[in-house]
Order: structure tokens, then sequence, then C-alpha cells
């Protein structure tokens, strides 16, 4: 496809949510709010230049996870613990190439780990300290884990522990980026902290490629937030891309008939999905979802379900 024939386009998600947000800063919500906006305008920039999807969708979520308010990065929600153990993925629609990481604690950039591991491999994911290893050989940048851990997230976490079983571990997580650009090259990043007070080394969807994160550039870019054991179970990601690709469904189509699937599973949370051909499209089965979308005609975003996007 020549350049300037499809129309780029960045969607970028903040997590889905169980609950309207509740925090102790009440200016919690409008600082999401201009963070998504952040994202969104440095991606953007990217795309307009007419650079890459996998540089817009890297560069969109290296902000969010330096971003407090996501769960992700900086910010991230804590394990049972009282630690932080970070996972994140990419993938480039051109060639179905990836990188994932899971259970990492020192590195700054999870996204940016991933890309690396993606581009110079030879493995397509790594775990734990070996992956943090391999991030500190390759001159990414080590924090201590308090780094990342945050007030609120301890409070978070005291709150689980004292509600047990009762305790709702989907609030609000995991950030992502899915974009394509002027060449029709789509691609996707997901990033998260996991959910509160997990145990046993739990891995969720998000650096699950299939799962949580997936790009192709027969049919789309997607990127998954909610209940990551049910994401899993359906390879949501991949579903949504193969109902398109072999069902011949629209991007809308594709991704509420995946959710339908998450839900008769007992699963929730949203997906976000940019095609090659520029369109764009979300769905989310929760009360909430921190959400953004950018492209040549302006920026928009919004957080609660009954807000309207253009």
């Amino acid at each position: 496809m020549r350049r300037g024939m499809t129309r780029w386009r960045l969607v970028i998600h903040g997590g889905a949510g169980s609950e309207r947000i509740a925090h102790d800063d009440p200016a919690h919500e409008a600082h999401a709010r201009a963070g998504l906006e952040e994202a969104l305008a440095s991606g953007a920039a990217i795309l307009e230049r007419g650079e890459s999807a996998i540089d817009a969708v890297e560069t969109a979520a290296r902000l969010l996870e330096e971003n407090p308010c996501f769960n992700a990065g900086r910010g991230s929600v804590l394990t049972e613990q009282g630690e932080v153990e970070l996972d994140a993925a990419i993938m480039d629609g051109r060639t179905r190439a990836a990188g994932a990481v899971s259970g990492i604690k020192t590195t700054r950039a999870p996204i940016s780990l991933a890309r690396r591991l993606m581009e110079h491999g030879p493995h397509v994911f790594l775990a734990g300290a070996a992956a943090d290893r391999f991030a500190a050989t390759s001159g990414l940048e080590q924090v201590a884990n308090d780094f990342f851990i945050l007030p609120e997230r301890r409070r978070q976490l005291d709150e689980a522990l004292a509600a047990g079983s009762a305790a709702d571990p989907i609030k609000y997580g995991t950030i992502g980026a899915v974009a394509v650009d002027a060449d029709g090259n789509v691609a996707a990043a997901t990033s998260t902290g996991g959910i509160t007070a997990k145990r046993w080394g739990r891995v969720g969807d998000s650096p699950l490629i299939g799962a949580g994160t997936y790009a192709d550039n027969r049919a789309a870019a997607i990127s998954a937030t909610g209940s990551g054991e049910y994401f899993i179970r359906a390879v949501a990601a991949h579903e949504v891309a193969a109902r398109i690709r072999l069902g011949c469904e629209t991007l809308q189509q594709a991704i509420d008939g995946v959710l339908a699937d998450i839900a008769s599973l007992g699963g929730k949370g949203g997906l976000i999905a940019v095609s090659p051909s520029g369109d764009a499209a979300w769905g989310f089965t929760t009360p909430a979802m921190y959400r953004g979308m950018a492209d040549a005609s302006g920026r928009t975003v919004a957080i609660y379900s009954e807000e309207t996007e253009r």
C-alpha cells in the first residue's frame, strides 16, 4: 500500500474498571485524563510525521507506564508480598514479531524491554530475574523495586488483604496502545502490574501473545484489559483478529463477540483495536474504561460508559 493511502490512527487504554473511581486524591480523575491526553499527543506526533506504528505504541505505552495514575510501571498494584511485578508485551503486525516479559522487578520501562527482546531476541518471552538481567545488559535503566510503589497502592493492598476472598481484583488495571501508520502497518503494546495481592508468580493475559496482545497486518492490532484468566482462556486478542480475518466480521463485531464469550465464562474487561485500513473500535463490559483515540482530525479521551466519543 502506498504511503498516504491509509489514515493513521492511535487508540489507547488505561484499564477497565469494575466500579467508579474511588481514590484518596480528588484530582485523580483529572490527572488520569491529562495522562491519556499526553500519551495520545506523543504517539500521534510520531504517526503525523509518517513514522511507524511500533514506535507510536511504544511511546504511548511508555508514558502511561511513567504516569502514577495507571496500573503499569510506576504506580503498579502490589503483590501479596508488597512488591511490584511487571508484565509487558509488544507486537509488530508487519512481521508478527513479538517480545514479552513477565515478573520483572527492576526494569523501569517494561514495554521498552519487551521491544528490545523482540528486536534482539532470540527469544519471544523472558520471565523474572533473567528478564531484568537481559534489560541491564541491553542498557535499559534499572531501579529499586520501591521506585514503582506508591502509598495509594499500599493502601489498596491493605484493603484487599483485609477483604480476603471478598475483594474484587479488577478495579482499574493494565495500559495498552494500538496503532496503524500511514503505510497500513499495525502494532500493539500492553503493560501491567497485574492484580492487587496476586500470589504464586501469577501471570495474566497482558504479556501473552494472542491473549492480551496481538497484531497482524492481515486483520488488526488488539490490546486487552480486564480479568486476565478469562482473556487467556478465550485467547481474546487473537480471537478478535481471527473473527476479522476468517469470519469477515467488522472490528466492532469481533470485539463485541469476544467480550460476550468472555462474559459467558464469567469474565469482564475491555478491548481496543485498529485495522490496517485505519478503522478503530473498542468495547468494555465494566462500568468504565480509561480510553482515548487520536487521528488526523484530533484527539478524544473518556472514562465512563455513559461518555460519548466521536
